[in-house]
């Protein structure tokens, strides 16, 4: 028996096609959604993590901004201790130089010549003074640069010829001269070893300590007592 079916089918076909079109349409849309969002709070976490590694970075530079200031800080307070150690030290060596100096000055003054003044300035000290020669001053120049173990780079700053004692024949000839030579800043020990004084700065033996203390406190020149050898009296 041949059946005919006379209902709208193609209507009812079309109508589920366009529902199942819809369907697939909304279930393609909240996946697309659902994508979407996962994908953004995969990206929010990401920039959240960065944006927290950044403000750990951020508070440790701070963090080390103050500690580098904290070292500079420290770097300077070092140094300025530094510097008053060494303006200790150089005190505390400078307190004997009068002896020494005046020590040494016994010893390397040849014969024939006759310090009339001496003066310090800093580390130098300028000698004034008569000789009865040229080859005396030439001496003294290289007694205070090769045999002293206190003074050094002796420098000739004038020489002239010049009469004392009077006028006429009762005058002498002589050679004033200005010479002047560096002292050493040893450490007291070094001291103590090259010149045999006692580093606790106390005078040697026939130097005189007030005269020369003076001269170097003021700057004021003092006349400098030398032994009988550096006198012209006795060298005639």
């Amino acid at each position: 028996m041949i059946k005919i079916n006379l209902l709208p089918h193609r209507e009812a076909k079309r109508k589920q096609r366009k529902n199942a079109y819809f369907a697939m349409l909304l279930l393609s849309a909240i996946i697309g959604l659902i994508v979407v969002l996962l994908v953004g709070a995969f990206f929010a976490n990401g920039i959240s993590n960065q944006n927290e590694r950044n403000r750990f970075i951020t508070a440790e530079n701070t963090r080390l901004d103050g500690e580098i200031k904290e070292v500079a800080t420290l770097k300077q307070e070092i140094e300025a201790l530094k510097a008053r150690q060494q303006a200790v030290e150089d005190l505390q060596s400078d307190r004997n130089q009068p002896v020494y100096l005046m020590d040494e000055l016994v010893k390397q003054v040849p014969e024939g010549v006759y310090l009339n003044s001496l003066k310090q300035e800093g580390q130098r000290v300028a000698l004034n003074g008569y000789a009865q020669s040229n080859e005396r001053v030439s001496e003294l120049l290289r007694n205070l640069g090769n045999n002293s173990a206190w003074l050094e780079r002796p420098d000739l700053i004038e020489i002239r010829s010049a009469n004392i004692g009077g006028t006429g024949r009762d005058s002498k000839r002589v050679f004033a001269f200005t010479v002047n030579v560096g002292i050493k800043r040893p450490s007291d020990k070094d001291a103590k070893d090259a010149a045999g004084v006692p580093a606790t700065g106390a005078p040697a033996a026939g130097a005189p300590k007030t005269a020369a203390a003076a001269a170097t406190a003021t700057g004021v020149a003092a006349p400098a007592t030398a032994a009988p050898k550096a006198t012209l009296k006795d060298a005639k």
